[in-house]
């Protein structure tokens, strides 16, 4: 199952949060972006409750001040 997950941060964190979120072996990707998010993370997990479980770590970094995760649509 795949995942886009939208972050936004406190001001003067991104790099630190970017750091942080790259360390968790289910993110594939992480890059800074410009527009009304700061960081956008790809990830893969083997089923929803992982990535629900990912999405905890995510909220819980610290710098972090909301997320939002994209879910991969299956039939």
């Amino acid at each position: 199952m795949q995942s886009c997950i939208l972050i936004r941060n406190l001001p003067g964190k991104s790099a630190d949060v970017l750091k942080a979120i790259k360390k968790l072996p289910e993110i594939k990707s992480a890059n800074l972006v410009f527009g009304r998010y700061d960081i956008a993370a790809f990830a893969e997990a083997p089923n929803y409750k992982a990535l629900s479980v990912l999405t905890s770590k995510v909220n819980a970094t610290l710098g972090i001040k909301s997320t939002e995760s994209l879910v991969e649509a299956t039939d």
